[in-house]
């Protein structure tokens, strides 16, 4: 985990973990407490009627308490993934992180637990004892072989699921990888030769799971630290491994990796070496999973073996095997059934879901959101990405109907197509909906002109913007500052090395630069000399020109002085879009209930109807970047003509516009906010109405509105904004805000290249 971060990256995490609020977790009400009755109601004396029901029937914790939705993370920080044994007040920021990605996942609340104890027994006790609190025991970095006593244990004593998913977890995405490499190579896994390097609790485990696929004993080769683990061996074994002892003379890896069919590292980097890749058998499959180096890299595996099949730990490349593919998921089909385990059933339906996954048409989000390239079932694609939104509604139901099938489950789901609909509502709120457009970002970089490349910001989104490969950045700024303002702020990145620099005071492109200006804005009020001295001193001038002329393929500026001014210079400058009547503004709030597109949010003051309908088709365009189906609702004090002011009747006259020249758009107007998020209640108005689920496309019918409601859901919900995007432009061009964050910032760019992808491959 920490082998080789770097320290630009060591910074940016103590920043991310230390502000604006120490950790990654808070604990919120979900009941209002606003007056004196709901005191009462939440403590004394109401609460006593929930404890009665309890006292009455045991079952009801899960009815009137948070208990069935709440899982414990536990570790002791023995064996926490790259840091080893570093205790458990250490390992907490790792229990934090796990728990941040139960809830966004899978929705799921967890109290991270960290025990200072090492001693089996007493480990146990502790956690047996939690029983009442919890619904679900999810272990974490205990080291081998401890951690398989204490899962065993806790599992015969609690009647709750308890996993450990470096165990499980790990096991049952090998699973499905070695289900899927075997139907391509065309291998039975009764069959096949199966050998490992490491011999810890996640090979072990793996091990475990693919005999009880089908893989035969006799047929499984492990090696570790002391070599090949065969009858008779006494160093470094204990009775887990010694289930995979083989009576033979081989010694080292070298010596039974011949005719392997699978490989399995659970170890260290290079491990593998080439030769022994080519003594594989035919169409091997790799598991190379050490981070972050794995036991050989997927480039040296195919230049030994062009047939081989290639899984690692890595996001870098295809096939990663990552936790986050399953533990949520397994865990919310578990607690939603109240499963008093989690069984070899429900993890071999685990296994054969994300297989099945993996072999199903990439859906019209997942393409859209990998730029239409997303790959289909092959060696590159054996398992699902692990932020495919399909994978909670393939997994989850697996899981339960697997525990009610094996008599596990103590509230079987009754109607699982209205299952499958609660969780559908779910995949968006994830909060993640930024990472398709990294991931396609990532796939080619663009050029990206920071206008104010002094900021601070700036200067920490470049950082950022490097390291994730996202961009390759163009600052405008003057040379000697922005390097003493790198080496203040600790940052790594120089300008001539990692990125390009435009000095405003000297640059031998800037009589070029000056004709280029007169070209576009001559005729707009610009003279010779004021663009002679605009060319000096007006940064987003300069990075306006500079993508005009192709020394850029997107900009973002406005971090420093007026939004309609910055605005005023795009518009002379880069202009309109062919078709594009006039610029507009959408921004993105991302929220604890979800996602939000808001338009038009800084630019139109009053719209006409068929500016909002040019509006509303370029909204819908720049929403599907996101991987996102647009569920549009034009919004009005009026519901579906409730009132007939001049507002309404415009929204009315847009929705007439937009059916008209985009038809296949899901949208519906005018209506009141709610009447937009809330089926239910846009259903008692309007059951015929065109829009189905949450409305996540709101568009407002004027500036006052758009921009208010956006800087509402700001502070009062604590959301993350992205944008404001702009809309319309010739280029990939946007205008921030000077309250934006560096995170703001590499969001903006994300969004820009991704943008500049589409307009200008």
């Amino acid at each position: 985990m920490a082998g080789n971060i770097s320290q630009d990256l060591k910074s940016g995490a103590l920043f991310y973990h230390r502000n604006p609020r120490p950790g990654k977790l808070e604990i919120q009400p979900t009941k209002p407490l606003g007056n004196q009755r709901d005191l009462a109601l939440a403590y004394s004396p109401g609460v006593a009627a929930a404890c009665e029901a309890i006292v009455d029937d045991p079952a009801e914790a899960a009815t009137v308490t948070a208990r069935q939705n709440l899982v414990a993370v536990i570790s002791n920080g023995t064996a926490v993934l790259g840091l080893g044994n570093i205790g458990p007040l250490a390992s907490k920021p790792v229990m934090e992180g796990k728990a941040v990605l139960f809830k966004k996942f899978a929705g799921i609340d967890v109290f991270d637990i960290e025990i200072a104890e090492n001693r089996v027994d007493k480990l146990v006790d502790v956690v047996a004892a939690l029983e009442p609190t919890f619904g679900g025991i999810n272990l974490e970095d205990i080291k081998a072989p401890e951690c398989f006593e204490v899962e065993e244990r806790l599992k015969a004593r609690m009647a709750i699921p308890v996993f450990h998913d470096d165990q499980h977890g790990t096991a049952i995405i090998v699973g499905a990888a070695v289900m899927n490499g075997l139907e391509l190579a065309g291998k039975r896994i009764e069959d096949v030769k199966i050998v490992t390097s490491g011999a810890g609790a996640a090979a072990l485990a793996c091990l475990n799971l693919l005999v009880s696929l089908g893989a035969r004993r006799e047929n499984i080769w492990v090696t570790d630290l002391e070599g090949v683990v065969y009858e008779g061996r006494e160093a470094l074994m204990d009775r887990w491994k010694a289930v995979y002892a083989q009576k033979t003379d081989a010694r080292t890896l070298a010596e039974v990796i011949d005719g392997a069919d699978v490989f399995l590292g659970l170890s260290a980097a290079g491990v593998l070496k080439p030769e022994m890749v080519k003594r594989m058998g035919e169409r091997p499959l790799i598991l190379a999973l050490a981070n972050p180096i794995p036991e050989i890299m997927p480039e040296e595996a195919i230049a030994a073996r062009p047939d081989a099949m290639i899984c690692t730990g890595r996001s870098d490349y295809p096939n990663q095997v990552n936790n986050v593919l399953c533990f949520p998921y397994i865990f919310r089909g578990a607690l939603d059934v109240q499963a008093s385990t989690i069984n070899e059933a429900m993890k071999a339906a685990a296994v054969k879901a994300i297989a099945g996954l993996a072999r199903e048409a990439p859906s019209e989000v997942v393409a859209r959101a990998y730029g239409g390239e997303a790959r289909t079932f092959g060696p590159e694609s054996l398992i699902p990405s692990p932020f495919d939104p399909r994978l909670i509604l393939r997994i989850a139901p697996a899981v339960a109907l697997a525990a009610m099938d094996s008599g596990v489950a103590r509230r079987p789901i009754e109607d699982f197509e209205a299952y499958a609909d609660s969780l559908g509502r779910f995949v968006f709120r994830s909060g993640f909906i930024m990472k398709p457009l990294f991931a396609q970002a990532k796939l080619a970089p663009k050029r990206v002109i920071y206008a104010e490349g002094e900021d601070e910001r700036v200067l920490r989104a470049a950082q950022a913007v490097i390291e994730d490969g996202i961009a390759k950045p163009i600052l405008i700024g003057r040379p000697a500052v922005v390097e003493a303002r790198l080496k203040r702020f600790g940052l790594s990145i120089r300008a001539g090395r990692d990125l390009d620099l435009i000095n405003p005071e000297d640059d031998p492109r800037y009589r070029d630069y000056v004709a280029t200006y007169l070209e576009v804005a001559g005729r707009k009020g610009i003279t010779p000399d004021a663009a002679r001295t605009l060319i000096r001193t007006n940064n987003t001038v300069i990075a306006a020109v500079a993508l005009v002329r192709g020394d850029a393929d997107a900009m973002l500026c406005g971090l420093e002085g007026r939004f309609q001014s910055r605005l005023k210079h795009i518009r002379d400058i880069i202009g309109l879009a062919p078709g594009v009547r006039d610029l507009s503004a959408m921004s993105l709030v991302i929220t604890s209930k979800g996602h939000y597109f808001l338009a038009d949010t800084h630019v139109r003051a009053d719209p006409t109807a068929e500016e909002l309908a040019d509006m509303t088709v370029m909204c819908a365009e720049h929403v599907q970047r996101f991987g996102i189906e647009p569920h549009i609702a034009l919004l009005s004090h009026s519901d579906f003509g409730s009132a007939d002011t001049r507002s309404a009747q415009k929204m009315r006259e847009a929705l007439a516009l937009i059916r008209e020249r985009a038809p296949q758009l899901e949208v519906d107007g005018e209506m009141q906010a709610d009447t937009a998020i809330s089926q239910v209640i846009r259903d008692r108005k309007l059951p015929s109405s065109h829009l189905k689920g949450e409305a996540n496309v709101l568009v407002m019918p004027n500036l006052d509105a758009a921009n208010i409601a956006f800087q509402f859901t700001k502070v009062l919900a604590d959301a993350l904004p992205v944008g404001p995007i702009l809309l319309g432009t010739a280029k990939p061009a946007h205008v921030l805000t000077p309250s934006v964050t560096a995170r703001g910032i590499v969001n903006m760019t994300a969004v820009a290249v991704v943008e500049a992808q589409a307009t200008c491959p």
